[in-house]
């Protein structure tokens, strides 16, 4: 079993404004900066049909992939990337996978707006409900993460509706489906890092995991496995929550490592602010705890100014070099 909480947030579901469940939540946002969630209510078939359906979609050859590439979604940031072609801290990932945004049609004011990372995703036309499937998901995980900022808001003392009235009316959301296959090329005993050390940038991630495991944490005792629990989601906090609680509520470090000689499936979904919203820090009576020699990047959190529209773009180039021009 892991270390890493369990919260069963079935009250908050129900609109409850549970304060149980939001201590829960709080006290493994200051200790782990990561949590498990049940109770959630997400259809477990549709998790199944999703998953399915992506099993089908990596196991395709490599130029029936590509046509949904990245570079076809242009300034919307969405469509499929060859393993390699994401970094993490400038080194290529063991992975390949598919990038995905809210579905917005060309007459959208952000899209008429030529607004980065806004407009239409990328789908396989040859997977029958890949669309429609994934669709359907993100606008399940899009009102958990509603839920889950709630259970936030009410752990830090504030409203239910804090980040909703401020930040999170017209979240930017991004779902991502990963594939790390096993690096057969390796010697068993050797490393291979699916993603290496890093934190998210953004506010509060919900992770479908497969059956295969490889996720770590960097717990202060060292690193510890999230292995998957049935029916479950694994929560944590990016950088953007760090900040805007001073430090009290930490973005962890995690990587992944495939010791599977089989693929492994994972499902990230991010929830962060309005992209033209200024995020600023929340009056807590906590000392600001800056980090930035301890953290992997030795980058700090607290220095930022600006949009999370303005703080995100900064991240792309790092993440897709290639995409830089297209997308900045």
């Amino acid at each position: 079993m892991s270390q890493v909480p369990i919260i069963d947030i079935s009250g908050l579901v129900k609109k409850s404004g549970d304060l149980a469940i939001a201590s829960q939540i709080g006290q493994a946002c200051r200790e782990y900066g990561f949590f498990y969630i049940v109770g959630h209510g997400v259809d477990e078939k549709l998790q199944q049909r999703l998953e399915e359906l992506s099993r089908q979609f990596f196991a395709q050859d490599l130029e029936t992939k590509l046509k949904i590439r990245m570079a076809l979604g242009g300034k919307a940031w969405r469509g499929y990337f060859p393993v390699g072609g994401e970094l993490t801290s400038g080194k290529p990932d063991l992975k390949e996978g598919i990038y995905f945004g809210a579905e917005l049609g060309e007459d959208h004011p952000l899209v008429q707006a030529d607004t980065p990372m806004h407009g239409s995703n990328l789908f396989p036309d040859n997977i029958p409900l890949f669309r429609e499937t994934v669709l359907e998901y993100m606008e399940v995980m899009t009102q958990l993460g509603h839920t889950l900022m709630a259970g936030i808001a009410l752990s830090l003392g504030l409203e239910e509706s804090y980040f909703a009235d401020r930040y999170t009316s017209d979240p930017l959301t991004l779902f991502r489906i990963f594939n790390y296959p096993p690096d057969l090329s390796l010697p068993d005993d050797e490393d291979k890092w699916g993603v290496g050390e890093h934190t998210d940038y953004g506010v509060l991630t919900i992770l479908k995991q497969d059956n295969c495991g490889g996720l770590q944490v960097k717990s202060k005792s060292g690193w510890i496995a999230a292995p998957p629990i049935p029916n479950s989601f694994v929560c944590n906090i990016g950088d953007m929550l760090d900040r805007m609680t001073g430090g009290l509520y930490r973005s962890t470090p995690h990587r992944v490592l495939n010791k599977l000689r089989h693929h492994r499936l994972s499902f990230p979904f991010f929830f962060d602010p309005n992209f033209d919203v200024e995020v600023k820090p929340i009056q807590l009576s906590a000392v600001v705890n800056d980090d930035k020699q301890q953290r992997w990047d030795k980058a700090s959190v607290h220095d930022f100014r600006g949009t999370y529209g303005d703080y995100v773009l900064s991240k792309v180039s790092k993440v897709f070099p290639e995409l830089r021009r297209s997308v900045l």
